[in-house]
């Protein structure tokens, strides 16, 4: 118990609540918290939400398994790009040993990128589907399952830098990419995928000390019954409202972290043409 912080307890409650009433929203919320909110490295605040997702997704992914609401191809293929990309991603970045300041303007970056991706796609996704689904139906089995593993790959190399883009990306992808697989399983494959992919990625950190086990542990002892009664009352509010709402809070909070960045490389650069004036 000594491990438990009730504020980090607390925040994981109200991320397990969303989670459980959207299907999406961990990473693209757990992650910025960390960082906003409690002013965690954005190295370490990825690393922690990565493997606290895995264990949270393992949940989900049992779950999903017993329904038999998973197409293990349309895993394998995503994993064939995905750990791939994430291997790659993390030895670039232990090979350049980038310094805190740059470490954390590099993930910043791409976090603000993979949050305004998720926003777009909470507000857009029912549109972009209805316009691509019916010409991405025409793809034979070939291109479906190159498609699959470049999604794969590119949810590595984002995942891996941010802890973002397993949730609402994926999905929308997937959706597109098999037209006839029922939501059920397209939702479970998608978490089952989410399973090594943040595993490997956040055990990755974890090598490069990129994670705090206190964290992890008070997350989950919030998160835990958070997502069970976020599910509980999933069908009992309305889930455009929902997903409209979290996407204006992905949007305002990739704003701050973007503006933050900006200030910050501007007093920089201000400083900079100081000394050299």
């Amino acid at each position: 118990m000594s491990m438990i912080d009730p504020l980090y307890s607390l925040s994981g409650f109200a991320v397990g609540m969303l989670v459980g009433m959207t299907g999406v929203g961990g990473g693209s919320l757990m992650t910025p918290l960390l960082i906003l909110l409690f002013g965690v490295h954005p190295a370490t605040a990825v690393g922690t939400d990565l493997l606290y997702a895995a264990a949270t997704k393992t949940g989900g992914s049992l779950v999903h398994g017993w329904a038999r609401s998973i197409d293990w191809r349309v895993v394998w293929r995503l994993a064939s790009g995905s750990i791939p990309a994430t291997a790659v991603t993390l030895a670039l970045l232990s090979y350049f040993q980038l310094s805190p300041d740059a470490s954390r303007n590099l993930i910043t970056l791409v976090l603000s990128f993979a949050l305004f991706l998720t926003a777009f796609v909470l507000v857009f996704g029912g549109s972009i589907i209805g316009l691509y689904r019916t010409r991405m139906s025409g793809l034979d089995a070939r291109r479906t399952s190159a498609g699959t593993v470049i999604v794969g790959l590119v949810l590595g190399v984002l995942v891996s830098l941010s802890s973002v883009g397993a949730g609402a990306i994926g999905v929308i992808a997937l959706i597109l990419l098999y037209p006839q697989m029922s939501m059920a399983r397209i939702v479970g494959s998608d978490i089952a995928h989410a399973v090594p992919l943040t595993l490997v990625a956040g055990l990755g950190h974890w090598a490069m000390g990129a994670v705090d086990w206190h964290i992890i542990a008070s997350l989950l002892a919030g998160s835990l019954p958070g997502i069970f009664i976020g599910s509980y009352f999933a069908i009992r509010i309305p889930e455009r409202a929902l997903q409209l709402i979290l996407a204006a809070t992905l949007f305002v909070v990739a704003s701050k972290i973007s503006y933050d960045q900006w200030t910050t490389a501007s007093s920089i650069l201000t400083a900079f043409t100081r000394r050299a004036g």
